[in-house]
């Protein structure tokens, strides 16, 4: 028996295919269309529309039928700056729902709806970009690196040795790694097909992550100071690629400029810049114990003599927490060209956006809640220079991520997760990092469903901008996770045929270990790379990485194409990508499974599938066609993406 296929039912996204344009304005009309397989047998097809808070109701029209599906029609008006819509089929006496988490024959909320807004997209060339993530502690050192004494909070080590795993060694550890050792390894960063770095802070702190800014002022001497950043930002944008910086608009560190002010007069400008226990809403002792308990750590009462009096993130006494009341800290910080922001995206640095640090709460405290207007001001300063703003959001984003902030997430809790749910070894003890819990063995079917769930939650304008990951610079790393090279390239190949920005964390390409956050932010062994590999440094695993960048770059339908569900069993997956002219089918296992029979008509006549990747680590399954059916074999662990010719889109 094989596994059955989803193609039978009606779909409908956000790309091209169904939606004319991505762009709206208020007053707009536009046309969106449903596909609608013979056999399913609908008696009538309506758009439901929210325009003022109220259901309009609209009839479909059919657009036009073939032997194989009903393409319906609906001119849908723009008269809100976000419109929800969703697809009623009536069957008979009954109905279904069509979302965007999938079909129900049964009333389900809003929050799944589809939706289109009139806010502006991400930049053009966001479409096709593929990140890379560089911690530039251990990414290279230049020349210059090795000339200069480590800071005085440091406590050095050796290129490669390993990272600690925890305590204050894991913060103080400090390997050297420079912007002008990033630019001269760009070479490399071309060659894997990257085109977007991303750098974790680049602002002088006390620690190896630099989270804990002491000044926003300028980049760390230890990384070579601005003329560095100006250097990599030039080097970066000669060869076409673009750069991004990381800000932490949630809290300053304790040593920061800001916060020295603030101890030393409260009712300075700059105490108000932070949250008081004198003033706080909520019991700030209990507050603090409930937040050491998430560590497990003691509850502290002052830091190098000054009183721990003050709320910070997640109570950690050297990160204070940046207070948004206050009407002088937008235009130090997000708002305007002469902002923290502004700054670093003008010459000489000329930034291409900005990734924010624990976006998600940004803002929020108590009965406070500035986070919207903070993300709407950052917005407007990137889009004055049409950069890129990418939140980091560990949680639900569902009306955190409509489009006029963010126009990208890192996409833990619909991408990165449920993936690792399905890849990791059975009765692994590694952990979520935001879990104090081992990481569960799921299905493929409970995978898909967390996917739609939280990627169904935002528009496709953003849906298909998402920051996907297989790993960061706070997770372990896939290969720890897996254990297996086979499900390293099902999961990378999962990640570069997706909806969304791929994002490598600097080291995954060769295989890095790490079992969580900081063990995971290993130095890149540059004495491997190019040889052929060695005990740090998995060539085979280079080949993959960049083989999968070069077929995302290759084809339109894995860039900007919708995504249609074709298989979902428990050991595997099948999807198509898909364009007017192109269509992608994408299949993934993770074991042997039963395998499928996908409908015929999905190729023309005469047509064949043209494999354009399969698995190296992994097996390929085989795809053939026997005069009805293309019939997907069971292999597992394996991957297979095949262009199929003549898909059936609205040409």
């Amino acid at each position: 028996m094989t596994a059955p296929h989803l193609l039978g039912l009606p779909h409908h996204d956000g790309s091209r295919l169904y939606v004319d344009g991505r762009q709206f304005a208020l007053g707009d009309v536009v046309e969106v269309r449903l596909r609608v397989p013979r056999g399913f047998g609908e008696t009538g097809v309506l758009l439901r529309v929210s325009r003022d808070g109220d259901p309009l109701k609209l009839p479909a029209r059919l657009q036009r039928e073939d032997a194989h599906e009903r393409w319906y029609a609906v001119t849908m008006p723009v008269d809100n700056p976000v419109v929800s819509y969703r697809w009623l089929l009536r069957r008979g006496e009954d109905y279904v729902w069509l979302t965007n988490r999938g079909l129900f024959a049964r009333d389900v909320s809003d929050v799944g709806d589809f939706r289109v807004t009139v806010f502006p997209d991400a930049p053009d060339w966001a479409a096709d970009a593929v990140g890379y993530q560089i911690f530039p502690d251990r990414f290279a050192r230049s020349a210059a690196a090795d000339a200069r004494p480590a800071p005085e909070w440091a406590v050095p080590a050796d290129w490669d040795d390993e990272p600690a795993k925890e305590g204050d060694a894991a913060v103080r550890q400090f390997f050297g790694g420079d912007l002008d050792g990033i630019a001269a390894r760009l070479d490399y960063l071309q060659d894997l097909g990257v085109n977007l770095l991303y750098l974790t802070p680049f602002f002088p702190a006390r620690s190896t992550h630099r989270y804990d800014a002491s000044t926003f002022a300028r980049v760390d001497p230890a990384l070579g100071g601005d003329a560095a950043l100006a250097r990599l930002a030039d080097a970066v944008h000669a060869r076409g690629m673009h750069l991004i910086g990381d800000l932490t608009t949630n809290h300053t560190g304790d040593r920061h400029e800001w916060f020295q002010a603030a101890l030393a007069d409260r009712n300075s400008v700059e105490g108000g810049f932070y949250y008081w226990a004198q003033e706080a809403p909520v019991d700030f002792a209990r507050w603090q114990r409930s937040q050491a308990e998430q560590w497990g750590a003691e509850v502290e009462t002052e830091v190098d003599g000054v009183p721990f009096d003050y709320v910070s993130w997640l109570g950690v006494a050297s990160l204070p927490k940046l207070n948004w009341g206050s009407p002088e800290l937008w235009g130090r910080m997000v708002t305007g060209p002469e902002s923290v922001m502004g700054r670093f995206l003008r010459p000489p640095f000329g930034l291409d956006g900005w990734r924010i640090d624990v976006a998600h709460m940004t803002g929020r405290y108590a009965a406070d809640d500035y986070y919207a207007d903070v993300a709407r001001a950052a917005r407007a300063t990137v889009d004055s220079v049409g950069g890129l703003l990418v939140g980091e959001h560990f949680y639900d984003l569902y009306n955190d991520q409509l489009g006029d902030g963010w126009q990208s997430v890192m996409n833990y809790q619909g991408f990165i997760k449920p993936l690792w749910s399905w890849l990791t070894r059975p009765g692994t003890d590694l952990r979520f990092a935001d879990l104090p819990l081992p990481i569960p063995r799921r299905s493929a079917v409970d995978v898909v469903a967390t996917m739609r769930d939280f990627d169904g939650s935002v528009p496709w304008a953003l849906y298909s901008r998402q920051w996907n990951m297989l790993g960061s610079h706070d997770t372990a790393r896939i290969a720890t996770i897996t254990g297996d090279p086979r499900l390293v390239e099902v999961g990378a190949a999962w990640l570069f045929t997706y909806p969304g920005i791929p994002a490598v964390f600097a080291g995954d390409e060769g295989g890095a270990l790490g079992t969580n956050g900081e063990h995971a932010r290993t130095s890149m062994p540059w004495d491997q790379i190019g040889t052929g590999g060695g005990s740090r440094w998995d060539a085979s695993a280079f080949a993959r990485y960049r083989s999968l960048i070069a077929l995302r770059r290759g084809s339109g339908a894995l860039r900007e194409g919708g995504l249609r569900w074709a298989v979902v069993a428990a050991d595997a997956t099948a999807y198509l990508r898909e364009t007017a002219d192109e269509t992608v089918l994408v299949v993934l296992a993770r074991a042997p499974w039963e395998g499928a029979r996908l409908p015929g008509w999905l190729l023309a006549a005469g047509e064949r599938p043209e494999l354009l990747y399969g698995g190296s680590a992994a097996g390929t399954p085989e795809l053939s066609f026997d005069g009805e059916h293309l019939v997907v074999s069971g292999d597992g662990p394996a991957v297979g993406v095949w262009r199929l010719t003549g898909g059936r889109g609205l040409g």
